[in-house]
């Protein structure tokens, strides 16, 4: 009986949370286009560059943007809920790491190749860019309503090279309040946690 309650609650979830693994089928542009820009302001969402899905594994553009960010649907690849915002300085870098993983699969060392390819002179950084994102579970996502609910959002800002010493800023990891992770590197970044 145990047994059989639980098949049902799980069935019940699935049936609750589809997804593009689950069903095959792409949620509209219009739900990938109100997920990727939540973690943005309010105030530069309808300006955004929106990226994500018409054709399984084809990452393209769903709309074109005016304010020089770019937003990814990649909830609908992955198994958890996952939508991020950055600033369009920043797309070189990201884009490199998504053909990487591509080409090359997860297990890709990743920003050994990128951290490469800049020292070389092939991939080019900005002087600062910011990247918004929300991460959670799948059942957090509402695509009926276009919420996403108790998840915690990330702001971070590159500003590659950057140490601890020049900025004044802490490495270590702080609950609440600026720090920098990977001081020093291409993919050194301002975090900002907790609430403002």
């Amino acid at each position: 009986m145990r047994v059989r309650a639980a098949r049902l609650i799980v069935a019940s979830l699935i049936a609750a949370t589809p997804s593009f693994a689950q069903t095959g089928a792409i949620p509209p542009v219009a739900e990938q286009i109100a997920a990727a820009v939540l973690p943005l302001p309010a105030e530069m969402r309808a300006g955004a560059m929106i990226m994500g899905y018409k054709t399984k594994d084809k990452l393209e553009t769903l709309r074109p943007g005016t304010n020089g960010m770019i937003c990814l649907a990649l909830y609908v690849s992955r198994p958890d809920f996952h939508v991020a915002c950055y600033h369009k300085g920043l797309e070189p870098f990201m884009a490199r790491g998504r053909d990487i993983r591509a080409t090359m699969g997860a297990k890709a060392n990743v920003d050994s190749i990128r951290f490469k390819e800049i020292a070389d002179g092939k991939l080019k950084m900005p002087k600062q860019g910011a990247l918004y994102s929300l991460t959670g579970k799948k059942e957090q996502w509402d695509p009926k309503a276009g919420t996403a609910t108790g998840i915690a959002p990330l702001a971070v800002v590159y500003m590659p090279f950057a140490t601890t010493e020049e900025t004044g800023l802490s490495s270590a990891p702080q609950k609440s309040g600026p720090w920098m992770m990977f001081p020093g590197t291409a993919k050194a970044h301002l975090m900002l946690m907790g609430a403002m």
